[in-house]
């Protein structure tokens, strides 16, 4: 029993300690606060330090993420003040390394929090306002709190039932304190994106204030951005957060000896006992889960897959609220980290496996959210997310991010808003690309981060035994065949991003198109691979005599499984932008031969961006046309033959505007942009000039009436209305009596005039292929003069009658 004396000293030892904490906000406060922590939790054993992690280090979070505000609530938004906050803006390398060292893996907090854990001594409850949006409706719901556990593995075991009666939610997540600090530390990119004001009300804001999608996308995160490189004004050394994710990543997640996860993790000073977590795997899971949730998945309105959620008979009500949300945005910079990490496992596998292609297996089998096998299996669903571990740990950590990953780039290329920059959609360019060529990432992508970690030099490290990038060869086929729509159908979507965003900043846009260009086409092997893949898609399975192709048709259920779940939900929009509204979820289009093929857009891209290129003009623009030429190569290369084939109708450049050059065209009688309104102008993103709400209820009424009057259709499939003739028997047959049959027959050959007229304008509507477009009627311009003529009238009529009074 602890002398009821100590425990006192303790209390008021960590409340003091925390009352400290609380008041650092300078560099000096921060290291003397780090100084008395690390004095306090080597004074006392583990089993006192019951206090401190119950009273101090909760204050501690907050100040380091920058929540502690004046009444140190767990809710409020992040402020400046905080410890990551401060040392990014001192650039302080001694600083930054005392708070590393205090918070590292082999720190020791982390020390003392490993026997804290171990005896259950110290619980918490998450804030539900901080959980990833998904998880906060399905805590909102008593059917979806059942499921939650078996849905996410994060929350296995954790959700609890509010004892507190009257609370805003029934249900509460209560974490231990290593998933407590991890839950936080994961949190803060997101909190630092978002900018919240009122967290609580942050999804009603989303759907009542379009402004609130550009402020997301406008926002930066200081040691995040782009801009603070390697040499530039902050050295890494100086940027806590990501030298405390690479530690935590390189502690607890290990990527090099995947056949030794069962095995204890005795370099690792969280070596918990069964009773915790059971194996190193399962904490190296619950880890990458977590920041996959917060980071890629977060607002997702389809954060599982379509064969979990038949399963389960989960529905979404997020799908109207969040359908068109672009990701939060921000952190590229450790998105781009925590990716290329968890890729170095599969460099071990293919390391491993060599050559040997059937060492990957197939899709379906290395993806743990296709369960359509699992199922099939006669699987008892109280162990399924266990199995789907097991099943693919072995493999490599490539599964875990393929589908979440796959949804955050295509969130991203199709919700980034309209008159925004796109430094936050190019960050996330930038992590595609590097998902897309694993080969080329090397050890020495870590150097710097290592050598802060551990003190290692680049020297040191080139003695490692670890492969290093040779480029693709045959060894990466599985990766390849494993996350096939990186490489074709999410290559359509940027390709459409390319021209929705061209005119924004046209060399950007031009030099990202040819980086894709340039990973498609860097190996004769790999555009064999993609080409060949796109055939036994679209085909069906061959003879003998093609022995090469038929081994590939064992993939095509499994991709075309991840087109339908990977995409899901996507749908025609009046804001994406798509080429691809009418091809989402049934069918690859990047070699198709039509007019919505990925040569096509390209050849269309091509011209657009010489246009836009030459109108600008300046000192860039020999090689900004260099880089186009070097694009028409690279296009030339993948699809083969000609980059700018023929165009089937004249474009009568000399004798047209450049607008006229880019709308829409008719061939024969069929409009290129017909019923789907595939790039028509009336169906063009919502612009910050107009009402968005107007704009769609007038969309919606514009095709109502094109539908109904049928001018949608060609003018030769539609048939003319057939004229019936009544013919009147009787003596009074012509005559007319009276001034009522005469106001009669007045009236009927004005309406039969008005009709003839309307016909007549349908027929020439019809022959020359114009629509109805009412959307010009939601410009703000238009809708303020409607509103001063109306408030002027009533003050025109409000002032007559008071002259008149």
């Amino acid at each position: 029993m602890i002398p009821h004396s100590y425990t006192v000293d303790s209390l008021s030892q960590s409340q003091e300690l925390a009352s400290k904490i609380l008041s650092s906000s300078t560099p000096q406060q921060i290291l003397s606060a780090c100084s008395s922590i690390e004095s306090f939790v080597h004074s006392h054993s583990s089993d006192h330090s019951r206090h401190f992690f119950s009273i101090s280090f909760p204050t501690l979070i907050l100040k380091l993420f920058g929540f502690a505000n004046e009444s140190s609530s767990a809710t409020s938004p992040p402020q400046s003040n905080g410890w990551i906050d401060v040392i990014s803006s001192s650039n302080d390398p001694d600083l930054a390394a005392r708070v590393f060292h205090l918070l590292s893996p082999n720190g020791v907090i982390f020390s003392s929090m490993q026997a804290v854990d171990r005896k259950s001594l110290v619980k918490f409850v998450f804030p539900t306002e901080r959980l990833p949006e998904w998880a906060r409706y399905m805590l909102s719901t008593e059917k979806d709190v059942k499921i939650l556990s078996n849905l996410c593995p994060i929350f296995k075991g954790k959700v609890k039932e509010d004892s507190i009666k009257g609370s805003a939610s029934m249900y509460q997540i209560q974490l231990n304190v290593f998933e407590y600090y991890m839950f936080w530390f994961a949190y803060y990119p997101i909190s630092r994106g978002n900018n919240e004001n009122d967290v609580s009300n942050s999804l009603m804001k989303r759907t009542i204030k379009d402004k609130f999608r550009l402020e997301n996308w406008t926002n930066s995160i200081p040691g995040f951005t782009s801009n603070v490189k390697r040499g530039a004004s902050q050295k890494i050394e100086c940027n806590p957060y990501l030298r405390l994710l690479y530690a935590y990543l390189r502690e607890f997640v290990p990527v090099s000896d995947l056949n030794g996860h069962q095995q204890p993790y005795r370099s690792s000073l969280l070596n918990y006992t069964s009773g915790y977590d059971g194996s190193v795997i399962m904490r190296a899971e619950f880890l990458v889960n977590t920041l996959v949730n917060y980071w890629l998945i977060d607002n997702d309105f389809s954060p599982l897959s379509v064969n979990v959620c038949k399963w389960y008979g989960v529905s979404y009500p997020i799908r109207s609220l969040l359908g068109e949300t672009p990701p939060t945005s921000g952190f590229g910079e450790v998105v781009k980290l925590f990716v290329k990490y968890l890729n170095l496992s599969s460099i071990a596998v293919s390391s491993v496996c060599g050559s040997n292609v059937e060492c990957s297996g197939s899709p379906k089998w290395r993806s743990p959210d296709s369960c359509s096998v699992l199922f099939n299996s006669g699987v008892n669903t109280k162990d399924l997310v266990s199995v789907m571990s097991c099943a693919t740990a072995g493999c490599s950590w490539n599964s875990y991010i393929q589908r979440p990953l796959y949804r955050y780039i295509l969130r991203t290329f199709l919700f980034c808003p309209i008159g925004t920059s796109i430094k936050n959609a190019s960050e996330v360019f930038s992590v595609w690309v590097c998902y897309m060529e694993p080969w080329n990432i090397t050890l020495d992508d870590f150097a710097e981060l290592d050598e802060v970690f551990s003190g290692s030099s680049k020297n040191e490290r080139k003695d490692d035994s670890q492969p290093q990038a040779c480029g693709y060869s045959s060894a990466w086929q599985g990766y390849v065949l494993s996350n096939y729509l990186y490489y074709s159908s999410l290559v359509m979507h940027f390709i459409g991003f390319a021209h929705k965003f061209l005119h924004t900043d046209p060399e950007v846009i031009v030099q990202m198109v040819l980086k894709v260009m340039n990973v498609l086409t860097s190996s004769k092997e790999l555009i064999d691979l993609v080409k060949n893949v796109d055939t036994v898609f679209h085909s069906k399975q061959a003879g003998s005599s093609k022995s090469k192709l038929n081994g590939l048709y064992r993939f095509v259920p499994s991709i075309r499984e991840q087109l339908q779940d990977w995409e899901d939900g996507l749908c025609e929009s009046d804001a994406d932008g798509s080429f691809l509204h009418e091809n989402w979820n049934k069918d690859l289009r990047l070699f198709s031969h039509g007019e919505d093929g990925g040569q096509q857009l390209l050849q269309l891209f091509i011209l657009r961006a010489e246009a836009e290129l030459q109108a600008i003009s300046g000192g860039n623009l020999a090689q900004n046309l260099q880089r186009v030429d070097s694009l028409k190569s690279h296009i030339s290369c993948f699809f083969g033959g000609y980059a700018i084939k023929p165009i089937p109708f004249s474009l009568e450049v000399e004798q047209q505007s450049r607008d006229e050059i880019f709308r829409p065209k008719r061939v024969g009688n069929h409009a290129l942009a017909d019923i789907k309104y595939k790039g028509d102008w009336m169906k063009r993103p919502i612009s910050d000039d107009e009402v968005a709400w107007l704009a769609k209820l007038l969309i919606w009424l514009s095709d109502w009436l094109n539908k109904s009057l049928r001018l949608n259709q060609p003018a030769s499939s539609v048939v003319g209305p057939k004229w019936s003739y009544v013919e009147v028997s009787g003596e009074n047959e012509g005559k007319v009596y009276g001034p009522t049959e005469t106001m009669k027959t007045v009236l009927y050959a004005i309406r039969s005039l008005l009709l003839m007229l309307v016909v007549a304008s349908v027929k020439l509507m019809r022959k020359h292929g114009v629509r109805i477009n009412l959307r010009m009627f939601a410009s703000k311009k238009i809708v303020a003069v409607f509103i001063l003529f109306a408030v002027f009238s009533i003050l025109k009529k409000a002032f007559g009658l008071f002259v008149r009074a």
